[in-house]
């Protein structure tokens, strides 16, 4: 039986970049304020001018209107920064690589932007230990070719690695296709240092840089998913992984959602330590591949699913051996219609270049609904299902990819253009139906703007009140990030 849940109030724009009235609190900035930010940051440090890419993020969906934005180096710049904001009432949005998809580091009204593009200077890693520690404004991928040349790796990969920086990545606790491996960050996460955004812009250096630390409450797992609520994170500290000398992949055509699971399950057991990835398309996404992007599947014949698994290993035989293995135990028991192993880098490529073209195959339809859920496995496509008849003729596609082995499904739902009629019908319908099957409305993604109305749903009061207080503590002018999360 379905739980019954609260009626909540939808925005009038679900994707309105001003959802929320601007606070008349927060002063406006002015000639004397873009002195002081010179005087802390130098000239080259203040942009007023061409600052679109800043204030709009990369759907175009969200835009908001801010005034200025900052380029500190160091954190004691931003220190400077965030102690003048708070003491003469400026709102501030701290803002890493702008590749988030709910609109939370984009300013809303006409708050500065605090950009961390130039926090990159600090790195330093044990490659005995395997613990990183560097500065937040690198990007993900720049960290994982520097870690590379040291044999390791970062424990997560996103399709943004290009664009996306490690401190954003912590702040929104960012997941990705290795997750069902290594762990979310949570797993990984050691240390931070943080500024906060009080009248003294105090600097705080959370947990260390050693693997067992027991001596205090785990303070750096406040900021991990506090989508720039509670302070700027201006240094990591984490745990990288072993490079794997040897990577398999595998793409499988299924005929049931219910042999998808069980494909899962028999890769649990039988892939076990080196499973490192399970990942799930529809057959309307791999024909939205098809006809926007021209990307055709890799299976000879076309089937309703398809998975790709990847395993990673210190073994080649032994891990191609283990591979071959399930693929005849999956044909045996009839749990695949077809199944292909890479048999080169360049085919593996070709496989993941499906996944990791969805999101953009979408966007070619002319508008696009992203959701980011996560579900009981058993619910996992009747979410699809359902929005299919609830949209109707209303939809061009509704189509789902996703990560499979950790119950997150992208659930994206097209149109030709922005229809509020097929809004009404989507919101709050989906958030209140997944939280009733008993998911959760954001798995990676976030809050930040575009859930901000849906976000006590899954939530009790108590728990909504602590993450108040929370913040009245970490930022008591509340300055930081408004409009937003909390």
């Amino acid at each position: 039986m379905l739980k019954i849940l609260p009626k909540i109030r939808r925005p009038v724009r679900c994707l309105s970049a001003a959802v929320a009235a601007r606070n008349e609190g927060f002063a406006k900035v002015m000639q004397s304020d873009l002195l002081a930010f010179e005087n802390f940051l130098g000239k080259d440090g203040v942009q007023k001018d061409d600052i679109s890419n800043h204030i709009t993020d990369w759907t175009g969906q969200f835009k908001g209107h801010g005034s200025v934005v900052l380029y500190p180096k160091s954190t004691e710049e931003v220190s400077a920064i965030l102690a003048y904001c708070s003491r003469n009432k400026i709102a501030v949005v701290p803002q890493g690589g702008n590749t988030g998809l709910v609109g939370g580091s984009i300013p809303v009204h006409d708050e500065v932007v605090l950009s961390m593009n130039k926090i990159n200077r600090q790195f330093s890693f044990d490659d005995t230990m395997g613990i990183l520690n560097c500065d937040a404004g690198f990007i993900l991928e720049e960290l994982d070719n520097k870690l590379a040349k040291l044999g390791y790796m970062m424990p997560f990969d996103l399709g943004a690695k290009g664009s996306c920086q490690i401190g954003g990545n912590v702040a929104t606790c960012a997941g990705g296709i290795r997750l069902i491996r290594y762990g979310s960050l949570h797993a990984h996460l050691l240390g931070l240092t943080v500024v906060l955004p009080d009248e003294q812009g105090s600097v705080l250096h959370l947990g260390s840089s050693i693997r067992k630390d027991n001596t205090s409450l785990h303070t750096p797992h406040l900021f991990l998913g506090s989508e720039g609520q509670l302070g700027v994170i201006a240094s990591v500290t984490m745990t990288a992984v072993p490079k794997p000398r040897s990577v398999q992949s595998a793409m499988l055509g299924v005929e049931s959602f219910k042999k998808c699971c069980e494909v899962l399950k028999l890769a649990k057991s039988s892939l076990s330590e080196v499973l490192s990835s399970f990942e799930f398309l529809d057959a309307d996404i791999m024909e939205c591949l098809k006809s926007n992007l021209d990307l055709h599947p890799v299976l000879s014949k076309s089937t309703p699913f398809s998975i790709l698994v990847e395993t990673s290993g210190s073994n080649e035989d032994h891990d191609m051996e283990k591979m071959s293995a399930f693929l005849d135990e999956c044909l045996s028991k009839n749990l695949i219609l077809d199944g292909v192993l890479a048999g080169s880098s360049a085919d593996a490529a070709n496989m993941w270049k499906l996944r990791e073209s969805a999101p953009l195959a979408v966007t070619r339809d002319g508008y696009v609904y992203k959701h980011d859920v996560s579900l009981p496995l058993e619910n996992y496509y009747e979410l699809t299902n359902v929005m299919k008849a609830r949209c109707g003729d209303l939809a061009k596609r509704v189509v789902t990819y996703g990560h499979l082995g950790d119950g997150n499904t992208h659930l994206n739902i097209t149109a030709g253009k922005r229809c509020e009629e097929l809004e009404e019908l989507m919101y709050p319908f989906l958030y209140e139906w997944v939280v009733a099957h008993g998911g959760s409305i954001s798995a990676e993604h976030g809050i930040g703007q575009l859930k901000l109305p849906y976000s006590n749903l899954g939530k009790g009061s108590e728990e909504r009140l602590l993450t108040k207080k929370l913040k009245n503590i970490f930022d008591p002018n509340g300055i930081l990030n408004p409009y937003k999360m909390i």
